[in-house]
């Protein structure tokens, strides 16, 4: 990895910014949208299944000092994006919704007083139902959040025990209906192929979920990560051809419900996409600030990838210390293509040439021929400029993005 020196500050930062803005191999047309992703580690208890940077709660939260280093984390890194408005910003953990709504505002004032969000930005808070208490939810959407994402991934007690969450049916039920009486969009997580989980059981969620008419619906397959306590004690999963059924009842019944699925795990109604989402998978740029934030910045020649320091405490040291980042690459020419369409391909409507020659300053010829086998393959359909995957394409989608990865040269 072509590691780059940490970053030292604000005039560490400005220095940074001019080294990447030196010529390099690449040629942007044009910088993409610029997305904002916060993270709040801290969550009740840790799921057996979850390998995000998550830690348990075990005390007192240290709140305003979390808040100080995120600050001083966003002030160090805003030579890296001078100029550039924010078109969403997603508050992600963790449970970012253990912080208080006095937190939150203060959050989002002082991310409003340090870069230039449009004036419709997106603002998203990940919530869970197990902190979930009557009034908070609109004490969020005070503080200026403008769209809630409930992880509620059941509505089934013994399965949401079987999944080790916090939370009950009552709960999430009672979480759902704070958030259709506190937000104009808002999203319902849920998952399949859970421990134990049948077609019959799948359906009751269904059923359950889009009672709601939720404006957006995430519903995530459930895999067993390395590093996670699933990974050494594997629970007994629906085998492969259910958990195939258990997609096609998904598909249906969300579009039997006026759910359209616009990307591999995401179903929404019209005007309800999630926009900060959207801009991931279209290999636009996020600042990413808070413990173990991941972010990617685009300038005119390279494209740099960055990774925060990921224990909370080393985290809040280091940003305060004006040294949020623990490290950061320039991505190779090589892996643009892959990382392009890791995202890109994810959506149904999928993407114009021209769009990954403007986000990866690569040409065409970087993706041609794999674009030409893929298509041979049946897993993408070429109309004129637009790439998208084909149904096929969908269903095996890990397939369809390994086609471009580039063997990496000798040595």
């Amino acid at each position: 990895m072509n590691e780059e020196p940490q970053a030292k500050g604000v005039s560490g930062a400005a220095e940074a910014a001019l080294h990447y803005l030196r010529p390099g191999t690449l040629q942007l047309s044009a910088l993409p949208p610029l997305a904002l992703y916060v993270h709040l580690p801290w969550c009740l208890k840790k799921c057996p299944y979850c390998d995000f940077n998550s830690h348990e709660n075990r005390g007192e939260l240290p709140e305003q000092r979390y808040l100080d280093a995120l600050c001083a984390d966003l002030e160090s890194s805003l030579p890296l994006v001078w100029g550039r408005r924010v078109q969403t910003v997603f508050i992600g953990g963790g449970t970012p919704s253990l912080f208080s709504p006095a937190g939150i505002d203060r959050l989002l004032a002082d991310i409003r007083a340090r870069l230039p969000l449009e004036p419709d930005a997106e603002i998203t808070l990940e919530a869970n139902p197990g902190t979930f208490e009557r009034e908070r939810f609109k004490a969020f959407r005070a503080a200026g959040v403008t769209r809630l994402s409930i992880g509620v991934q059941s509505f089934d007690d013994a399965a949401l025990k079987r999944i080790g969450r916090v939370h009950d049916a009552a709960q999430a039920r009672a979480a759902v209906e704070e958030a259709a009486a506190s937000f104009d969009t808002w999203n319902l997580d849920l998952m399949y192929a859970l421990p134990g989980q049948d077609l019959a059981a799948l359906a009751r969620d269904l059923d359950t979920a889009l009672a709601f008419r939720p404006p957006h619906l995430s519903v995530y397959h459930l895999t067993l990560e390395p590093n996670t306590f699933f990974a050494t004690h594997p629970p007994v999963l629906p085998d492969d051809d259910t958990a195939s059924d258990m997609l096609d009842l998904i598909t249906e019944r969300t579009s039997q419900a006026g759910l359209q699925r616009y990307e591999v795990s995401a179903f929404a109604r019209p005007g309800h996409r999630c926009a900060h989402n959207l801009n991931y998978w279209a290999f636009g740029d996020y600042l990413g600030i808070g413990a173990g934030a991941h972010g990617k910045l685009s300038f005119p020649h390279r494209v740099l990838r960055q990774v925060r320091w990921r224990e909370p405490a080393a985290y809040m040291q280091q940003a305060l210390a004006g040294t949020p980042v623990s490290n950061q690459n320039e991505v190779a020419r090589r892996d643009l293509p892959f990382e392009f369409m890791l995202g890109a391909l994810r959506l149904r409507e999928g993407f114009h040439l021209t769009g990954f020659a403007e986000r990866t300053g690569l040409p065409l010829s970087a993706v041609l021929p794999a674009l030409q086998q893929a298509a041979q393959k049946g897993l993408l359909e070429l109309t004129g400029d637009r790439v998208v995957p084909s149904a096929r394409g969908f269903d095996f989608l890990s397939d369809l993005q390994a086609m471009f990865l580039q063997d990496k040269p000798p040595g």
